[in-house]
């Protein structure tokens, strides 16, 4: 039973929507430990942040994956990874380490590299085949880059992961969170760009990088609390769900159950 229980409500989301995804940078299995009893029930997925998972001792990565487990949370390797493979030429066997560590999900992007359309279709399948859950990415890394793939084509790609049978899109934002995807130099929404999303593709599967505050905020108060929000940082799970809960000043009263 939670402290104060009798002044909050549980969300109640359908499968797959309310998902808080966590960036681990690199956590030790102490602070994972503390991290999880304290905030455990309010994470859905844990990426190992781009390729970290590389440099990190196997046994340690593996009881790492194994404390999330434990508690309903499903990791994965951060995109990176993949296209450090694919431009290796080593994709069966990140995906049979994957699978050996015990990594639930993978994710397929491209925002470094460019991977052809037909070969990231084959990407989903070959994943879902291997009993992952599939989580794809939409955009670029570098800025220009990400400017130059326009909206009409990132909605074409957000349609066409799902049609391929991505569980989840995730939408680029990288872990700052400014001048790169939905959001402007400031790091303020572009709620145009937001709209067409939410007109033209299935929101629910979308999950909206947001590691900004503002940003947290606004997704709460504009799709409400089980609206999918990822690169929350370990620090920020607890602020994020009482944000999601109405328990801080900025939702106090805002939030719709």
């Amino acid at each position: 039973m939670h402290a104060f229980d009798f002044l909050t409500k549980d969300r109640i989301c359908q499968p797959g929507t309310g998902i808080t995804m966590m960036l681990d940078k690199g956590l030790g299995t102490r602070g994972v430990k503390d991290l999880l009893e304290m905030s455990g029930e309010y994470v859905d997925l844990a990426k190992f942040g781009w390729g970290t998972s590389a440099i990190h001792q196997k046994d340690i990565v593996t009881e790492k994956i194994e404390l999330y487990k434990t508690y309903g949370v499903k990791p994965y390797p951060g995109g990176t990874l993949l296209e450090v493979a694919y431009i290796q030429n080593k994709m069966d066997q990140f995906l049979q380490e994957a699978l050996e560590l015990g990594f639930e999900a993978i994710e397929i992007s491209d925002g470094t590299i460019d991977i052809p359309s037909e070969e990231r279709n084959q990407l989903i399948g070959k994943v879902k085949d291997l009993g992952f859950k599939a989580i794809t990415e939409v955009g670029k890394k570098d800025p220009i880059k990400d400017q130059e793939l326009d909206l009409d084509r990132k909605v074409e790609m957000v349609n066409a992961d799902l049609d391929s049978g991505a569980d989840w899109v995730l939408m680029e934002a990288r872990e700052g969170g400014k001048g790169i995807g939905i959001y402007d130099e400031k790091g303020n929404v572009k709620e145009d760009e937001v709209q067409t999303f939410l007109d033209q593709t299935q929101p629910e599967t979308i999950i909206w990088e947001a590691p900004q505050k503002n940003q947290q905020v606004y997704f709460i108060l504009k799709l409400g609390p089980n609206v999918n929000l990822g690169n929350i940082t370990p620090e920020e799970v607890t602020s994020l769900e009482s944000m999601r809960k109405g328990l801080r000043g900025d939702t106090l009263g805002k939030v719709k159950y």
